[in-house]
């Protein structure tokens, strides 16, 4: 996957707004303040912290690239914790939040937030091995010794 490669389909307007909305249901449930949101999406500079509210009801987020990749990102990442934890939708707010010694134990919040697109990355291979196995070029290397 190269980083021009979108990983979310192109949506219609109600689509990308109720994406938008379940991300921020998403980053709400995991304790999220404005300028972390606007740092973990990497919103373009001319969204302000002051303006974050206005993607809860009314508003979508900026279609542009690097915010596509991670919308698709942090959607696959919740989608393996509800994996990881079905029965226990708490647990899945609990995990991101608590030190990791995958990640030096820091909070995986904090790896996606400080560290942006690689901490995404980390974090999804960590919970998602299919993610990490296509990462590794392992996918491409077992087709071309089994066809």
């Amino acid at each position: 996957m190269t980083p021009d490669q979108p990983i979310t389909p192109v949506l219609t307007p109600e689509e990308r707004l109720a994406v938008t909305r379940h991300i921020m249901a998403l980053c709400n449930e995991w304790g999220l303040g404005a300028s972390d949101i606007l740092s973990l999406l990497a919103l373009p500079d001319s969204v302000k912290p002051r303006h974050v509210t206005r993607f809860l009801d009314q508003e979508a987020f900026p279609d542009d690239v690097a915010v596509n990749r991670r919308l698709g990102y942090l959607t696959r990442i919740e989608h393996a914790l509800g994996t990881y934890f079905p029965r226990n939708p708490e647990m899945r707010s609990l995990w991101v939040k608590r030190g990791n010694r995958k990640f030096g134990r820091r909070t995986p919040l904090t790896v996606m937030i400080e560290d942006g697109e690689s901490g995404l990355v980390a974090v999804l291979s960590h919970l998602d091995c299919t993610f990490a196995w296509d990462q590794t070029g392992s996918r491409t290397e077992y087709a071309e010794r089994k066809g």
